[in-house]
């Protein structure tokens, strides 16, 4: 037996021992889990202002453009856009029918092309952009924002990356957008894959947490869709004006999720799934290739793939319009690529 001197002795030294077990057990109760980066609070209160504003200059949707429709080309880039030759030939002759927003990342090099992107407007003040977190979210809402206030002819809102390229003339584009007759009030549809019952689908939903996302997106809500998109000017200001499922989406996913984390993915079709499943067709005209992704990424087109035959496959789409962009290409691309550009990628 124990002596009555040594008892105390002992029960310091188990009491000793239990703590860290003691910690291992309560520490998930008690600390918050580690999450990947959050959206600063400052990005946050200049964005709101600058969706104020663009919510302000197009208060009254129901009046015809003064002008001929346009569309807004939105680039999401965090790098040099190293097809802005092959995207000048494309834009060449049409400069009444388009305009060019570019947001950038300023913690990544970037100099500004020339040709059709000296008139484009340059968005990031200081907000950089991440993989894996809702800044892409917010970057894609000001490029959306700053078209909406610069010019109330921008009628389609074309989401792009410093990766795309066009697979169609300027003319092609304009007239799969527009029909014929760009003049008439028609009630255009918004280009945006909306997908449901996808593998790992649920994983992605409680990236942020169990019940993070309750009540305001449940999971028979959830969707989950491509990155690019080609929105309505309706649509493009219902995203400028959205707060209640922002309030979700905004919140970081928990660093253990990293692997399911594309809010990018799942903001814009769950929204306009929500608010207005009809007036969109469900696809994207973005062609991806996914068959080999690595990490996450497609796969990426080298310039010994690049041909006419590539060109023609990718245009091909199940829905009844062609694709009209394609992604992901190496910067090596590139001058393959401008080989062909008049005599296939332009030659519709």
């Amino acid at each position: 037996m124990l002596s009555s001197t040594s008892s105390p002795f002992v029960l310091s030294f188990v009491l000793l021992l239990s703590l860290p077990l003691t910690f291992f057990i309560l520490a998930p109760h008690i600390l918050p889990p580690k999450t990947l980066p959050a959206i600063p609070t400052a990005d946050e209160i200049d964005d709101l202002a600058l969706f104020r504003r663009a919510t302000l200059s197009s208060s009254d949707l129901s009046l015809p453009p003064k002008n001929r429709p346009k569309i807004a080309f939105l680039f999401l880039t965090n790098s040099p856009l190293t097809f802005s030759p092959l995207w000048d030939r494309f834009f060449s002759g049409h400069d009444s029918l388009y305009n060019v927003y570019v947001h950038t990342d300023p913690t990544k090099p970037f100099a500004p092309p020339g040709g059709a992107f000296t008139a484009a407007r340059f968005i990031s003040g200081n907000k950089r952009t991440q993989r894996a977190s809702p800044t892409l979210i917010s970057a894609a809402r000001r490029l959306l924002a700053a078209a909406l206030i610069d010019d109330p002819s921008n009628t389609y809102f074309a989401l792009l990356s410093q990766h795309c390229i066009p697979i169609h003339s300027f003319r092609f584009v304009y007239r799969s957008l527009f029909g014929s007759n760009p003049n008439r009030r028609l009630r255009y549809k918004s280009f945006i894959e909306i997908l449901s019952g996808e593998p790992g689908l649920h994983d992605r939903y409680v990236a942020r947490g169990d019940d993070v996302m309750m009540p305001e997106v449940p999971f028979s809500s959830f969707r989950v869709g491509s990155q690019f998109f080609v929105l309505t000017r309706q649509h493009a200001l219902l995203v400028v004006r959205e707060k209640r499922l922002w309030k979700k989406f905004r919140f970081p996913c928990l660093k253990s999720n990293e692997d399911s984390c594309y809010p990018e993915e799942h903001y814009f079709p769950t929204l306009l799934s929500m608010r207005d499943p009809n007036g969109c067709t469900h696809y994207t005209l973005t062609r991806v290739n996914w068959t080999d992704s690595v990490g996450g990424h497609p796969h990426t087109y080298g310039p010994d793939e690049v041909s006419a035959d590539l060109v023609r496959r990718l245009r091909v789409s199940n829905s009844t319009y062609s694709y009209l962009f394609a992604r992901k290409f190496s910067a090596e691309s590139l001058e393959p690529l401008m080989a062909i550009a008049d005599s296939v990628i332009f030659r519709d």
